[in-house]
């Protein structure tokens, strides 16, 4: 569906007589990033997904700074206007939950529930936030000198092998997730980092006090990490409950597929 500035690729599925869930995915993800759990949640809801800028079909059709999350929020607004979505559910994965936090609290009448997997409101200091623009910019520099996809698969593996993602890697699905992974263009990814990653989005943890909206915060056991961050989250975010999920480390909806989606339905229905 193609906006101003954007080319969307989206998908409409399920029962159109229910309501709706927006899914955001993750980093590196794509708008099949949560089909094993629209499965699983089958004909009680209808959903939306969606290629994310820098990520799968969809093209930026304006500068560099549509990655950024601020106009991002705003098309993803609008698509739901053409769409005629007045109002719906949302679930967002790590960089797609950074984007739902931003959505939830800038345009709150459009949402009744949120559940943000693995997320963070950003960085509270300056000093934080040039520190990971700088380290996010070398990544992002890697990424770009990739010309085949077994220098992304080495990518992603390295990716991978952060504390935060737990044991993933030894999880039956990785491979196959992997295999997606590849599918996305190098340049793009590395866009998406550079103007959607931690360092460059607004802070979100001074707003977050006023939030109005039930929100579940949800992390995996083994993501040490991001449950300090959400713990936080959840002292200080209004209206918000957090879950720890067992078996699990940052990518909950892979790794333990059951248990996400028994949490997010026992909380939107």
């Amino acid at each position: 569906m193609t906006l101003k500035n954007y080319q969307f690729h989206c998908s409409l599925q399920g029962n159109s007589q229910k309501p709706l869930i927006l899914f955001l995915h993750g980093f590196m993800g794509d708008i099949e990033e949560f089909d094993e759990v629209i499965k699983l949640l089958g004909e009680d809801f209808y959903y939306l997904t969606i290629d994310l800028p820098g990520h799968g079909k969809t093209q930026v059709l304006g500068g560099d700074e549509y990655y950024k999350m601020e106009p991002t929020a705003q098309a993803l607004i609008k698509l739901l206007d053409k769409l005629e979505i007045i109002k719906c559910f949302l679930v967002g994965y790590s960089m797609g939950g950074r984007l739902g936090l931003y959505l939830m609290l800038h345009f709150p009448e459009r949402f009744f529930k949120v559940v943000l997997e693995s997320v963070s409101p950003g960085l509270e200091t300056g000093a934080e936030r040039l520190a990971r623009i700088k380290g996010d910019s070398q990544i992002a520099k890697k990424i770009t000198r990739m010309v085949n996809k077994n220098e992304l698969k080495i990518f992603l593996n390295n990716w991978y092998s952060q504390a935060i993602f737990g044991d993933i890697k030894t999880h039956q699905l990785y491979e196959q997730m992997l295999i997606k992974r590849l599918d996305n263009n190098p340049l793009e990814l590395a866009k998406s980092l550079r103007f959607m990653g931690t360092g460059y989005q607004p802070s979100l943890w001074d707003k977050m006090q006023e939030n109005k909206i039930p929100v579940l915060l949800l992390v995996g056991k083994y993501d040490e990490k991001f449950i300090t961050i959400n713990t936080a989250m959840a002292y200080r975010c209004g209206n918000a409950q957090l879950k720890i999920i067992k078996k699990a480390g940052h990518n909950i909806h892979l790794e333990n597929t059951l248990a996400f989606v028994k949490t997010i339905r026992d909380f939107l229905i």
